[in-house]
């Protein structure tokens, strides 16, 4: 809910859109997606709710009316003669933002490519669901698409409510103020922090086939991954002239039941930071070593619980107040870089409205701070890098050259696109 809240930086107005694009073996019909959509409404407003704060300082929240009243969000086709022209209907889509307050926070886009299949692109305003809960809200769909009348109530959409009282509450996020606090005894830089991004949100994706046989699991870690990640941002940094200040960057964690699919609407991730130095790069295994000893200590101590219960009260207040629970952050910087294993699309997930899926993956718009992220993610045997930025922070040839570097930290082979 935090992005929702956020106020400009030097003039830039942050973006919230999330998108999911899904390739298909064959043409999706709009009709079908609106006649789900529609079925969907009937048992859940959230897709076409308001966003809404009750007080100036209160909490932020979804809010619908009877069915009756209801607005479908948006569901149109565009047509491309060739695969290379669906980035730019990508792109447009990411930069057209969604006001959650005035019109429904979610879109649909199918991309029509030479006649002969669909991409499927749903644009969320970021609040709504993180990335698990997209992919959950294309099941729903398929699901009603495929049945009616469809049980959609009996179905996961919503966090069953904490029944916590105030007392726990303090008590569980009682570690997370020190931790906040201390966790950046260096103030972070980023890129962003010394120009002045347009605004305008930028993307490069690219995919791949994984190496034949041998042990892989070290590459498998988010550790490794978020070394590799680091080592092409210290090249980076170099070239930039940039400090050997440490890297911070939040690593989210999903907070849903290992292999459930859990609910769909709102945010159900946990965070804490990884921190290291550009100079830690140059010896990856080491660092990989060093970042999976902070994840493990930060578990042992309870911190993600503890930033989750933290956020309720944080809510509640202006980001001002917030940043100053950071001291860290008094000169805008957030972090470094955003960085995020997005996971496995779920195998349950294979067809959806009649058609194979042939791959997925998730471009999100990054914050103006730090205008910067690398997200992975992986459909069957295909991984997925996507470098997301802000015009102006990164140019095309060094989001190109942060791919590169990951690929080969892979032990990758690049897809040629058709």
């Amino acid at each position: 809910m935090l992005m929702a809240g956020l106020r400009p930086w030097k003039g830039v107005r942050p973006n919230p859109n999330a998108l999911l694009v899904v390739e298909c073996d064959g043409l999706v019909p709009v009709d079908r997606i609106t006649r789900a959509l529609d079925r969907l409404l009937d048992v859940c407003p959230w897709p076409a709710a308001r966003l809404r704060r009750q007080f100036p300082w209160g909490r932020l929240q979804w809010v619908a009316g009877p069915r009756s009243t209801l607005r479908r969000p948006l569901v149109w086709r565009e047509a491309v003669t060739a695969p290379a022209q669906l980035d730019g209907a990508l792109e447009a889509e990411l930069n057209t933002a969604i006001d959650a307050r005035r019109e429904p926070p979610l879109r649909i886009l199918t991309v029509d490519i030479a006649g002969a299949a669909s991409v499927l692109v749903l644009t969320w305003f970021h609040p709504l669901m993180d990335a698990r809960g997209g992919e959950n809200l294309l099941s729903h769909l398929d699901h009603a698409d495929r049945e009616m009348p469809w049980d959609g109530v009996s179905r996961s959409l919503w966090p069953d409510e904490r029944r916590r009282t105030l007392r726990e509450r303090c008590h569980d996020a009682g570690p997370s103020l020190p931790y906040l606090r201390s966790v950046a005894p260096v103030p972070p830089v980023s890129l962003a922090a010394s120009l002045r991004p347009s605004g305008r949100a930028c993307f490069m994706r690219e995919s791949f086939t994984g190496p034949d046989g041998g042990d892989h699991r070290v590459t498998r870690e988010m550790s490794w991954r978020l070394a590799l990640v680091g080592k092409a941002m210290a090249e980076l940094w170099r070239r930039r002239g940039m400090p050997d200040v440490p890297f911070l960057l939040p690593v989210s964690v999903d907070q849903r039941p290992k292999g459930a699919p859990g609910p769909t609407f709102g945010s159900r991730l946990g965070f804490y930071f990884a921190s290291f130095r550009p100079s830690e790069t140059e010896d990856l295994p080491a660092l990989a070593r060093s970042l999976r000893l902070q994840m493990a200590d930060v578990l042992r101590a309870g911190y993600i619980e503890a930033n989750e219960a933290g956020m309720e009260f944080l809510e509640y207040l202006p980001l001002s107040t917030m940043l100053r629970v950071m001291p860290w952050t008094s000169s805008g910087e957030l972090f470094s870089f955003n960085c995020a294993d997005l996971s496995e699309w779920p195998p349950a997930l294979a067809h959806c409205f009649g058609r194979r899926i042939v791959n997925a993956y998730h471009i999100p718009v990054v914050p103006p701070r730090p205008g910067l992220g690398v997200f992975f993610n992986r459909c069957g045997s295909r991984h997925n890098l996507v470098v997301s930025w802000l015009e102006g922070v990164v140019e095309r040839a060094d989001a190109a050259r942060i791919i590169e570097v990951v690929r080969e930290g892979m032990g990758w082979t690049r897809i040629t696109r058709e």
